[in-house]
């Protein structure tokens, strides 16, 4: 069952889960959710026709000042999993990203989260949303 209440634009990521990202009790490991988080974002970025390389060429980075997993239920090896990402909320200096991972027929949510990014200089220092930043990731895709 699909969430209607998330934010737009979004997208589906489709994650197929390896052996390797799972523990000595067949789960995904909880630590692995935030790479999960990291793969649904590239792929956001790649959707949005601006890859996170273009925002480095441009001089800032988006690193992760927060991240927030809540787990429902198990995901397993060999699972597929559909994890929809978007940016939910812009700050002056921040942007935050939720995440809804899904089984592969979407019927049930099985982890939710989300990450608070900071907008910096390549070297760090804190900078407000460039403009072009936020027109980049709000396309109707």
């Amino acid at each position: 069952m699909i969430n209607n209440n998330f934010a737009e634009p979004n997208i589906f990521y489709t994650h197929h889960v390896s052996y390797g990202e799972t523990d000595a009790m067949g789960v995904v490991y909880y630590a692995e959710y935030a790479h999960i988080f990291e793969r649904s974002r590239t792929a956001f970025s790649h959707a949005m026709q601006f890859p996170y390389k273009e925002m480095e060429k441009k001089g800032i980075m988006l690193p992760v000042a927060e991240l927030n997993v809540k787990y429902k239920k198990p995901a397993r090896y060999d699972d597929v999993l559909q994890v929809r990402v978007a940016i939910s909320e812009w700050k002056n200096a921040s942007l935050k990203f939720e995440y809804e991972i899904y089984d592969e027929e979407f019927n049930n949510i099985l982890t939710t989260g989300y990450t608070i990014h900071a907008i910096t200089y390549l070297q760090g220092k804190a900078i407000r949303i460039p403009t072009w930043l936020k027109e980049a990731f709000s396309k109707t895709i």
